[in-house]
């Protein structure tokens, strides 16, 4: 792949300062391009590299390209314009065109014919793929399924039965969407399984990290919105309800029956209790628990900020001895009003 600046500049409609027939041959840092590579500058912490940076052009903000002797790309989001970039140099590999010969997919299912499906998949009973979905090796679909136009589903993903994405859903490696929710009843010592009998809805636009898992309803179904991005080892529990432009980073989780508004953040490591409502844009912080729901959008935070250890065991101890300070307090005061 290889593009003019000035092409570049025009497809990304941002401005161009310096020479427009500069072929791009590729993306990279500050630090490591080469004379035919783009790199950008986004956070300030990285503004020093750009004296000596070897990158033919640079994606940059109009404060910081006043005294660039580089050619640049000017503009107001230089990571949003990054992003752009590295979609036309995407390297990854294509599954072959058409159905593999050791796939197996079941006569009532349709595949449209621009559809790529890899080595040993599965494609179940009634199973509906959009136009331009590719379904990698191994990945299992499960029966009554519905895929949207322009799906990817990487090597090893599961869908249990019932599941709908929208279009454009991209899916990881190792993820599973639609097992059983955590639905028990307690009987005399035992558990009494909860048949889970709904499914999973997911919107336009949404993609989805490596292991993570996204449980079926047990009534009615588990709906994560447009837009929506999930990392790595993420835990969506049944019936839960995630708002458009909704993100949540590694390991977060979030209970049964929960539902965020729109555009949240859960940080990694950020926990949701059940049966709680979010409002929109709702910031959850790493670590953090989310045990009340939350009706005012912001940044929320629990535990304890970062110290030494000897300092933090000093603290743990003085947070067990709260009560009896607290009870201490309360006979000071009466006394004093007696």
């Amino acid at each position: 792949m290889h593009i003019r600046l000035a092409e570049l500049a025009e497809r990304l409609g941002v401005e161009l300062q310096g020479d427009g027939n500069l072929m791009i041959t590729g993306v990279s840092t500050l630090k490591d391009a080469g004379s035919g590579e783009i790199a950008f500058l986004a956070n300030e912490s990285y503004r020093k590299q750009l004296a000596d940076t070897s990158a033919g052009a640079v994606i940059l903000r109009p404060q910081d390209a006043q005294d660039l002797a580089t050619t640049a790309l000017v503009t107001d989001n230089p990571y949003l314009a990054f992003a752009k970039v590295t979609q036309l140099f995407n390297n990854r590999p294509l599954v072959p065109s058409g159905i593999h010969a050791s796939a197996v997919v079941a006569e009532t299912a349709s595949v449209p014919s621009d559809c790529r499906v890899g080595a040993n998949a599965v494609i179940g009973e009634y199973v509906e793929i959009g136009a331009g979905s590719e379904i990698g090796a191994g990945t299992v679909i499960g029966d009554h399924c519905v895929l949207g136009s322009q799906c990817h589903l990487n090597a090893n993903v599961t869908l249990y039965h019932d599941v709908i994405l929208g279009e454009r859903v991209r899916v990881h490696s190792g993820t599973v969407i639609g097992a059983d929710g955590f639905g028990f009843a307690p009987d005399k010592g035992r558990w009494e399984k909860i048949a889970q009998l709904g499914g999973v809805r997911v919107g336009n636009d949404v993609e989805i990290g490596a292991n993570t898992c996204i449980d079926r309803g047990a009534l009615g179904d588990t709906v994560i919105g447009n837009n929506v991005i999930l990392d790595n080892f993420v835990q969506i529990a049944h019936n839960v309800e995630l708002g458009d432009g909704t993100a949540a980073a590694a390991q977060a989780g979030v209970a049964g029956s929960t539902k965020l508004g729109k555009h949240c953040t859960l940080a990694g490591n950020a926990g949701v209790a059940g049966h709680l409502e979010l409002c929109d844009g709702v910031f959850v912080a790493p670590k953090t628990v989310i045990s009340k729901s939350i009706s005012e959008p912001g940044g929320y935070a629990t535990g304890t900020a970062q110290m030494p250890m000897n300092e933090w065991r000093k603290s743990a101890t003085r947070f067990r001895q709260l009560d009896s300070l607290a009870r201490r307090v309360q006979q000071l005061e009466k006394s004093k009003k007696d």
